[in-house]
């Protein structure tokens, strides 16, 4: 019975000591971030990711997350897409990984990449409307109005008083020679934003 009483009061103490370190652990996490904030807002970047190095845990999807936006805003592009991915590996319907990870990935112009998680964004949320957007408008650089005609379309359609939907559907459509859905398009952003420069110029080439 003595032994008994021993064992119980031994589990009880390591229980304790586990909770106590997983205590100050949490707190030396919290203090991280919150110095992290304090260096990013000044825009030292490099030590706001220093600081999170310190309590660094790869099973961390707030950590790798956030690191990756701090490597990304510091530059190093190879390091943040690194986090971003540890990140979505983690969490792997997280919208805000992708988002994340598709920033370091333009900056480094890997466009098919980035291109494909838009897409895997949209196969999960049909109508998100920042992915919408992007992909119009990558489409729209690259001269493909078909496919950008398809992302503004839907924006359009969900924000139908929405500037930047608005003229970038009416450029669009202005590109595949639809003058006169163009025009009603430059109207209504006219409506939005009266005397609007990009607007204007769209009307005056269809004059």
């Amino acid at each position: 019975m003595e032994f008994l009483k021993k064992i119980k009061a031994f589990a009880i103490l390591a229980i304790f000591m586990v909770v106590s370190a997983n205590m100050v652990a949490q707190d030396a996490v919290y203090k991280a971030f919150k110095q992290s904030y304090t260096y990013e807002k000044s825009g030292d970047f490099k030590k706001a990711v220093e600081e999170l190095k310190k309590v660094y845990d790869e099973s961390s999807y707030e950590i790798n997350l956030r690191l990756g936006w701090l490597n990304y805003q510091a530059g190093l592009f190879t390091e943040s897409v690194a986090h971003y991915q540890k990140a979505l590996n983690l969490m792997p319907y997280s919208e805000e990984a992708k988002f994340g990870l598709i920033l370091p990935k333009a900056a480094i112009g890997k466009w098919d990449e980035v291109i494909a998680l838009y897409q895997k964004i949209l196969s999960n949320s049909p109508n998100n409307t920042v992915a919408c957007y992007r992909l119009g408008l990558i489409y729209y650089g690259k001269k493909d109005y078909d496919q950008a005609y398809k992302y503004f379309e839907k924006v359009v359609n969900l924000y139908p008083f929405d500037y930047d939907g608005l003229i970038m559907f009416a450029w669009t459509n202005f590109q595949m020679g639809k003058l006169r859905e163009a025009k009603v398009l430059f109207n209504k952003v006219l409506l939005f934003s009266p005397d609007d420069k990009s607007a204007n110029e769209g009307l005056k080439l269809i004059k």
